[in-house]
């Protein structure tokens, strides 16, 4: 069997409402392996963008292990877990989340410089991730003139920008009409398998879950494998 990208071990979040407890994640357990596309389903309200979150080092579990990389993550101090983000993980949410200011080019180059990339090193990583997906004269575009294929396009290669072990994307195609969804997950899936990533994908969309390697439903608060 392959290694483990990334472990979630009886992971639990409670929330506080007033004098009651809601519990999302009641012993959330997932074992991610690298190669793997992994889709996360289950009704609206179930919990997925709290898992991702949690798994994504964005949020704290209330109970269990969090393993990214071969590292307990859960409970590391703020700065350890920002370590941890920008060298294994990536993001992809159902809105891109462009920077209006920037144009495709320097959004694709913002996380590398941040993780301390030189910016001759950036631009050349960022042109590359721009042509692999067809949007090389689309580089010097701001977010407004591109189509929402083409800005979800961008933030799937502003997530990998740093060669990140493991892709966690939330409903990455919610926002795109059918036939639109249907390309860029493709060249999603085809950007993971090149680059050897792991990615855990919510989606509710039942055709795009299985065109990936297996489906985990998020259930009452547990991930029970298909």
């Amino acid at each position: 069997m392959s290694e483990v990208s990334l472990r979630l071990d009886g992971v639990t979040r409670t929330f506080a409402q007033g004098a009651e407890r809601l519990d999302v994640l009641r012993g959330a357990d997932l074992d991610l392996h690298r190669g793997e596309v992994v889709a996360l389903v289950g009704p609206s309200g179930a919990g997925k963008s709290t898992l991702l979150h949690i798994a994504g080092l964005l949020e704290k579990p209330s109970g269990g292990k969090v393993v990214v990389g071969g590292t307990v993550a859960g409970d590391l101090p703020d700065r350890e877990r920002t370590r941890l983000r920008l060298q294994h993980l990536g993001f992809v949410y159902q809105f891109h989340h462009l920077l209006p200011e920037f144009s495709a080019l320097e959004n694709v180059m913002m996380p590398q410089l941040i993780a301390g990339a030189a910016k001759a090193k950036a631009r050349d990583r960022a042109l590359d991730l721009l042509d692999r997906v067809g949007l090389s004269a689309r580089a010097g575009h701001r977010p407004a003139k591109l189509s929402g294929g083409e800005q979800q396009r961008v933030a799937i290669v502003r997530a990998l920008a740093n060669g990140p072990k493991v892709l966690l994307a939330d409903e990455p195609t919610g926002n795109l009409d059918e036939r639109t969804a249907d390309h860029v997950f493709g060249e999603l899936l085809h950007l993971v398998k090149e680059q050897g990533l792991s990615a855990l994908i919510a989606t509710h969309n039942p055709a795009l879950a299985a065109r990936m390697t297996r489906i985990v439903t998020l259930h009452d608060g547990k991930l029970i494998s298909a």
